[in-house]
């Protein structure tokens, strides 16, 4: 079954873009289109789809009030935007975005964000992803250290690693030679071992716990 997304974006070129790129990805299907924030809840309530591609900067309810609003109707959102700015990356986080992405990141990046927001995970643009933890963690110099429930072992501290870099799981399985399956393995035995939800979570606990330095 496809992965049916809604496109918010005011300009239409982009909005056009955006659905030819999405369209041709296998399994995912742009069931609607929206020029503003209001029309992509009001649709998005309507044809309840798997995810929401929504850009920042529109007028009336902008991209973070209407992530705020579907995160709250358990609609999974991934936000876009031109505008690499900090203060948009964790308003967007804050309201419940499972991706953020900047319309630079190229067609796959765009799909693996879909597919990783349909399945419950998050994807962050790599650039972004190291940027944001470092600042994140420099706010908190004085945390307490968390501990996993088990010990990890040596090639689950490399995939963490990976993963605090922003590495997509192809991108892991290749560095460290290891199948996609594999790869996937890890991970699933990482949010169980360190509680985490998702990719940046798991990054969040790799920078909070010292195993990556600022």
């Amino acid at each position: 079954m496809n992965i049916r997304v809604i496109v918010a974006d005011d300009q239409e070129i982009v909005r056009t873009g955006l659905q030819l790129i999405l369209d041709a990805q296998p399994g995912i299907e742009v069931v609607g289109v929206a020029a503003d924030g209001e029309r992509a809840v009001e649709l998005a309530l309507e044809l309840r789809p798997d995810v929401c591609l929504v850009d920042i900067r529109m007028p009336g309810v902008d991209g973070i009030e209407a992530t705020r609003r579907l995160a709250g109707s358990n609609i999974a959102v991934v936000v876009i935007t031109t505008f690499d700015h900090d203060d948009y990356v964790y308003a967007a986080l804050k309201a419940g975005a499972r991706g953020f992405l900047l319309k630079d990141a190229g067609p796959e990046l765009l799909a693996q964000a879909i597919r990783a927001a349909a399945r419950g995970d998050a994807l962050i643009a790599p650039n972004i992803t190291a940027r944001l933890l470092s600042s994140f963690a420099a706010a908190r110099p004085d945390a307490p250290r968390p501990k996993p429930s088990d010990d990890l072992t040596d090639r689950e501290e490399e995939v963490l690693l990976c993963v605090a870099r922003g590495l997509t799981n192809d991108e892991i399985a290749g560095e460290l030679r290891i199948s996609l399956s594999t790869a996937k393995s890890h991970i699933a035995s990482l949010m169980n071992k360190l509680g985490g939800r998702n990719r940046v979570e798991l990054a969040i606990w790799a920078y909070e716990s010292g195993r990556i330095r600022v």
